[in-house]
């Protein structure tokens, strides 16, 4: 009996299934069909460098299950582009199903050369056709390529790639350190140790200037870092970054270094690439260069004791950095109109002593971390066998130190008599929101008159003290997208007068025009590195 109800119930069950349509598709007639856009953008690419996904979305608005006969790219197998449909990879696909009411992605990927694009708008494009049976739909791709000069590594007869010596070849007593990264080469590539602004420059490894050459930059370079690289200036090198004022929105004279991504969803992602490492006490200077979306943007390194590296850096910017914009290692730096803002930890670390003289800069923090300041000071370092201190000098004058945070700056000092250790601020404005009341009694910190505790070390010369949340704030245009310029007759500047109008006449004198080239005014110029300009009527 127990088999029998078995069979019964197995003739049923075939008996309602063999009846259902739900899977039986009809030929799509290829005129049904709808996307979520007509043409894919893939955006800007370097020649020979693949693109990101990006995906069309495909939908059967019927009440029909259909199956597309053909999904294939026009220029067949010698597209550029590259398909996945339903988890498939390739360029043609046969009798795609699609449920009614249901809708299915398309990813398409590229990597073309620039002698693929057209020779008029160095565009590339195809099209996915997709073939029913009374017509064609069409979705058109496109891409713009863009042709640069790549630097790489190259490989020897035994496959190896290159490397340069990171530590100090002729001091260091220890295990040599070798990065992946090669020496700039003036016979290829146009003069690797010239860079121009005819194309962009794509860099692998770390570029190395190595000693007794001298690396210029022209105004309007563009140099692009893949993941894991950056520049590095030997002991005995020259780095000169010769970028201009701009005179449109395209920054068409500033030199930028950024990373490889060109896609606007990369545009401002932080560690895209590695950092500027300088090592070299030659005059290097950098002038209109604006760094972004590096790990760190500058490491100024001393890496033996006879040489203390040095730079000028003017009307510079630095963003986007995962953990430091400017890291210094008792090095000489001074500095004019430069901006460093969202940096992981601090947009500005003068570790282990140095000397520094700052003027009219604005030191920022916006960036989205636990803790984070936009300055960082302190004379020593730290290993196993305990600290060691350096000497410490270092001076700001008409500067914005402004974060996110509650206090601007991060100072430390390990006391070490041996080591001078003097910080001057002069007509700054600094915040210093102290909720716990842990700096009030600290002698690196002003107290309640607004003088330092000790000025022996740390001396505050008529600054501006932000301790809450609105006075003294600076009325910046959108700091979290690095727009640091100052804005005048806002709520804020009306009820708490904040940075203008009260830059030191001296130093400004010694920095007559900001860093979009706009004059100060012999008396009440503005501090940090913008002038202030009214805000724009809504």
């Amino acid at each position: 009996m127990r088999h029998i109800l078995l069979l019964l119930l197995l003739g049923f069950a075939f008996t309602f299934t063999s009846c259902r349509d739900d899977f039986e598709f009809e030929t799509s007639s290829g005129t049904g069909l709808e996307f979520s856009r007509d043409t894919v953008y893939l955006d800007t690419v370097f020649s020979n460098i693949g693109s990101s996904t990006y995906t069309l979305k495909v939908y059967n608005r019927s009440n029909k299950d259909i199956s597309i006969p053909s999904i294939r790219l026009r220029k067949g197998d010698a597209s550029k582009y590259r398909l996945m449909v339903d988890g498939v990879p390739g360029k043609s696909f046969s009798n795609v199903e699609l449920l009614a009411k249901d809708s299915m992605y398309v990813f398409i990927e590229t990597t073309a050369n620039i002698a693929d694009a057209n020779a008029t708008d160095f565009l590339y494009t195809d099209e996915i056709d997709f073939v029913g049976s009374a017509g064609t739909q069409d979705v058109n791709l496109v891409t713009l390529i863009q042709d640069a000069y790549f630097l790489y590594p190259q490989r020897n007869e035994l496959g190896q790639y290159e490397a340069v010596r990171y530590d100090d070849e002729l001091t260091d007593d220890g295990e040599e350190v070798y990065i992946y990264g090669f020496n700039l080469n003036e016979a290829e590539n146009d003069n690797e140790l010239h860079f121009n602004n005819t194309k962009p420059y794509v860099i692998y490894g770390y570029a190395t200037v190595p000693d007794g050459k001298t690396l210029v930059v022209d105004p309007g370079a563009r140099v692009h870092f893949h993941a894991d690289s950056g520049l590095m200036v030997r002991p005995g090198a020259t780095l000169n970054i010769n970028g201009a004022a701009s005179v449109t929105p395209d920054n068409e004279n500033e030199v930028v270094f950024e990373g490889d991504r060109l896609e606007p969803d990369f545009a401002e992602t932080s560690g895209q690439w590695g950092a500027i490492l300088l090592m070299s006490d030659k005059d290097n200077v950098i002038n209109h260069l604006t760094l972004k979306n590096a790990t760190v943007g500058i490491i100024s390194q001393r890496i033996n004791a006879a040489t203390t590296p040095k730079l000028q850096i003017n009307n510079s910017q630095i963003y986007n950095c995962t953990n430091y914009g400017l890291l210094s290692y008792t090095s000489n730096i001074s500095g004019e109109n430069t901006v460093v803002n969202n940096s992981g930890q601090a947009s500005v670390a003068l570790v282990y002593g140095g000397q520094y003289d700052f003027k009219h800069c604005t030191f920022a923090n916006y960036f989205n971390s636990y803790n984070q300041v936009p300055l960082l000071i302190n004379n020593y370092i730290e290993d196993a066998d305990g600290k060691y201190a350096y000497h410490l000098n270092a001076s700001f004058g008409n500067c914005i130190v402004y974060g996110s945070g509650n206090v601007g700056m991060s100072l430390d000092r390990f006391n070490d008599p041996a080591y001078t250790y003097t910080i001057t601020f002069t007509n700054s404005l600094l915040k210093l929101i102290d909720t716990t009341n842990q700096l009030k009694t600290n002698e690196l910190y002003p107290g309640d008159s607004g003088t330092g505790n000790n000025p022996t070390l740390v001396a505050y010369n008529n600054c501006q003290l932000a301790r809450t949340s609105t006075r003294n704030k600076p009325a910046y245009q959108d700091p979290q997208n690095n727009k640091l310029n100052l804005f005048t007759n806002t709520s804020i500047d009306a009820q708490y007068p904040g940075p203008e109008n009260t830059a030191d006449a001296t130093i400004a004198a010694q920095v007559p025009f900001d860093i979009t080239g706009a004059s100060r005014p012999s008396g009440g110029a503005d501090i940090g590195a913008y002038e202030s300009r009214p805000e724009p009527a809504e």
